[in-house]
């Protein structure tokens, strides 16, 4: 497959911006690739997301990939500055919707959901900074929560109560705003909503596909399939079972390949 669009995620949170993505974009070609092997990165030393990300850059652009998204805001802190600077093609990334999140709230108070490594860095801080405008941004944590998505939990009693204690500091604040920080928690957003009724729940798919939209214009990259275009999905992990998750969170059925990511790493 040449010409394509490659979209990763360490695991099959990033398919809530291939939805977006494709929605907008459908004639254009995918290639999905879930690390599922390693997910989450969340937890995981800086440095090995990095070599995560570098290895399935290149492994994109090996088959022809003319455009690549981060679908992981953990990745985009942890490494877009160095995966730009290293690969020569348009690599779209996913943040935090801090600054639509601010605009949107009514109080002076808006929540953040997001993995370790994301609320850690730099550039999430960076991204407070900028956009907060005199609001308080309380930020949460999520350990457990992606693990709990990628086993397949979703709407489930186990995911509802973690995730319920997760949301206590926050709606405690009386924040009327939330960010969904990682792009595994639109998949719990109906939970949520029974947990936090009321709440503007802000994430970034749709600003990543027109953004994506633009890139291909601006590259001269826009080049259409004059049918649908065609995806296809490869995992690190158990082919089978992210394949069992994959298809209940899209809600069609769909297989995915193994790949051997030929890499040694130790967490």
């Amino acid at each position: 497959m040449k010409d394509y669009i490659g979209i990763f995620d360490s695991g099959v949170g990033g398919l809530s911006l291939y939805r977006w993505i494709h929605q907008r974009l459908p004639d254009e070609h995918y290639l999905y690739f879930a690390d599922s092997k390693y997910a989450p990165y969340g937890d995981k030393p800086l440095a090995m997301v990095y070599r995560r990300c570098a290895w399935i850059c290149q492994y994109f652009i090996e088959r022809g990939a003319k455009a690549i998204v981060i679908a992981c805001n953990t990745a985009t802190a942890a490494c877009v500055n160095e995966l730009r600077q290293e690969f020569a093609l348009p690599i779209i990334a996913v943040e935090p919707a801090v600054k639509v999140a601010v605009e949107l709230a009514d109080s002076r108070a808006v929540g953040v959901l997001a993995t370790e490594n994301t609320i850690a860095s730099e550039r999430f801080r960076r991204l407070v900074q900028e956009h907060s405008r005199g609001k308080d941004v309380y930020m949460q944590a999520c350990p457990g929560l992606v693990e709990l998505i990628e086993a397949g939990m979703a709407g489930m009693p186990p995911l509802r109560e973690h995730l319920k204690a997760l949301l206590a500091p926050l709606i405690e604040q009386n924040i009327d705003t939330l960010v969904l920080g990682c792009t595994h928690y639109p998949f719990v957003l109906p939970d949520i909503a029974a947990l936090a009724p009321g709440l503007t729940i802000v994430e970034p798919g749709e600003a990543v596909a027109r953004q994506l939209e633009r890139q291909l214009i601006v590259f001269g990259l826009r080049q259409p399939s004059p049918e649908q275009g065609v995806t296809q999905f490869v995992t690190t992990g158990n082919a089978d079972h992210v394949a069992n998750i994959s298809s209940n969170l899209l809600a069609y059925q769909h297989s995915y390949t193994f790949i051997d990511d030929d890499m040694k790493e130790s967490f």
